[in-house]
């Protein structure tokens, strides 16, 4: 019986020594949370419309009608 010795070609990577905690996990992804966007009101209704953006309800942006919008009664 021969014996073969196989060459096993293995990449070698980092492995932590001890396991991450829960409290350590969650520390280190605290600023990874999602933030509340934006909101102005319209200069000429009122409305609620984020920044940078034209006024649906008035057709309004930087105080002129880029949109024209008809008024529902």
């Amino acid at each position: 019986m021969r014996f073969c010795m196989l060459q096993l070609d293995i990449q070698r990577f980092a492995v932590p020594f001890r396991r991450t905690s829960k409290t350590k996990k969650r520390m280190r992804r605290t600023h990874l949370k999602k933030e509340v966007g934006a909101i102005e009101k319209c200069s000429k209704c009122g409305a609620a419309i984020r920044p940078h953006r034209a006024c649906l309800k008035c057709g309004n942006y930087k105080n002129k009608e880029v949109i024209k919008t008809t008024v529902e009664e």
